[in-house]
């Protein structure tokens, strides 16, 4: 096992990992940029290291800066979290040159399965079901809006190198795709770097349904159940659950073994998210693979008893899974949801100063976070602030704890998602299991902001 782990990344994923690698005796490097500095996973890491201004371009994106930091710390390790560097091939690349153990996948299989153009096509060839669409960059709207043509409308145009949402759109007509194609490539060039477009079939009340993996480096592969991710807004997941109520047991175990099937064709190691699209009829569809861990992966660890960070670390270090996939249970129904520092009604983040803070306490009520009072929400960073988990012996019981704990939840200073989030556990469709993608925007009468 590593002795000690540089942790290239901010907030509440820099704080958990920290938190698993403290548990297991190992020393951790943190880095963070002004805005920073009174951050909890500065606080909690062995040695913490000022690596630029706040904008990400000077400080979290600064790959030389890390490494450096890793090479004077003799840090054997990094771990990038999610989000930042973490699906960068560039940065994986750098790290295996410089001699440091990059925590996930190698650079290539990061290259292959970032763009969703390319992964695609790989998924196709490895016999995985995918959503009608195209497997190649459009060159302007005159070739989309013939493409959309022949598929049929509606059609969901995406950013090739797209995330949370950035250039996707629905749309349903040619004239509508005339005037959201420029404005979704501009979108996707500035934020990615990439204006490559692609457009697939939308697929009418779906869900997001995703499954985790492990693979070692000995052939080695298991699949840790399903998430449903499906209340999502504006394309950005909010509220995660495992297992998921929809799927029937022969469909969950083919769901497994497809997303093993796509790990196994391009060889994956670490831990990853397959993620697909289930129709109307239970049918599914990949939709991407995330080479890094997943901001909701504690309720898979809520309900199989696995710290996912001590598995990453321990197949990074070179060990083997110590189980097959028969040994991996699960028990009990857990529901995440995410916290953010943004208006409820308009989803517009809300920067400022907590002046006070309270998070819930008690039985089956896990807290992740690195803000406390008197922290200054900055507008540098995603207004995701803080994540809320419970376990419950069942559905029922976990959506009660969960509206319990969001009620003693304590938050000032700042507006945050937390009454959208009460108003969505508490809906009867919600609870009925009825949680297709467009939830929020179906059923949520308190948001004024749609799209």
């Amino acid at each position: 096992m590593f002795k000690k782990v540089l942790v290239a990344n901010r907030g509440e994923i820099a704080a958990r990992v920290i938190r698993t690698c403290r548990r297991l005796g190992i020393q951790t490097v943190a880095i963070y940029s002004e805005a920073d500095a009174d951050s909890l996973h500065v606080k909690w890491a062995n040695e913490a290291y000022l690596i630029g201004k706040p904008h990400v371009s000077e400080s979290y994106l600064n790959i030389d800066k890390i490494i450096d930091v890793a090479k004077a710390t003799k840090a054997e390790a990094i771990h990038p979290g999610y989000g930042l560097l973490s699906e960068n091939p560039t940065f994986a690349h750098r790290c295996e040159e410089e001699g440091i153990v990059f925590i996930g996948p190698n650079a290539d299989v990061i290259a292959k399965m970032g763009s969703k153009i390319e992964s695609r096509k790989t998924m196709s060839e490895a016999g995985v079901p995918i959503v009608p669409g195209i497997s190649f960059p459009l060159q302007n709207v005159e070739e989309a809006a013939s493409t959309a043509a022949t598929i049929g409308y509606p059609i969901m145009l995406k950013a090739s190198c797209g995330g949370g949402g950035i250039g996707m759109q629905i749309v349903h007509n040619e004239e509508e795709l005339h005037k959201v194609f420029e404005g979704n490539q501009k979108r996707a060039t500035s934020f990615f770097g990439d204006g490559a477009m692609y457009l697939e079939k939308y697929i009418q009340n779906p869900r997001h349904i995703e499954v985790q993996l492990l693979a070692d480096h000995y052939g080695n592969y298991v699949y840790l159940w399903e998430r449903e991710c499906s209340i999502q807004r504006r394309h950005q997941k909010v509220i995660e659950e495992a297992p998921s109520l929809y799927l029937d047991e022969q469909t969950r175990k083919r769901m497994g073994e497809t997303a093993i099937q796509a790990a196994q064709y391009i060889g994956y190691t670490n831990a990853g998210t397959i993620e697909f699209l289930v129709d109307e009829q239970k049918n599914f569809y990949f939709l991407e693979m995330n080479t890094r861990l997943q901001v909701e992966h504690p309720v898979t660890e809520e309900i199989t008893g696995l710290d996912l960070v001590e598995e990453q670390l321990r197949i990074a270090a070179g060990e083997k899974l110590g189980y097959s996939q028969d040994h991996v249970q699960r028990q009990g129904h857990a529901i995440e949801v995410r916290i953010y520092a943004e208006d409820p009604k308009t989803f517009f983040p809300s920067p400022g100063t907590i002046t006070a803070l309270q998070l819930p306490e008690g039985e089956r009520i896990r807290n992740e976070t690195a803000v406390q009072s008197g922290m200054v929400v900055t507008p540098f960073y995603d207004p995701m602030i803080a994540k809320l988990i419970v376990k419950g012996e069942n559905r029922k019981e976990a959506i009660n704890r969960m509206l319990q704990a969001l009620g003693s939840y304590q938050i000032e200073g700042i507006k945050t998602n937390i009454p959208m989030l009460k108003e969505v556990l508490a809906h009867p469709e919600f609870q009925a299991g009825h949680t297709t993608t467009d939830f929020v925007n179906r059923h949520l009468s308190s948001v004024s902001i749609k799209k």
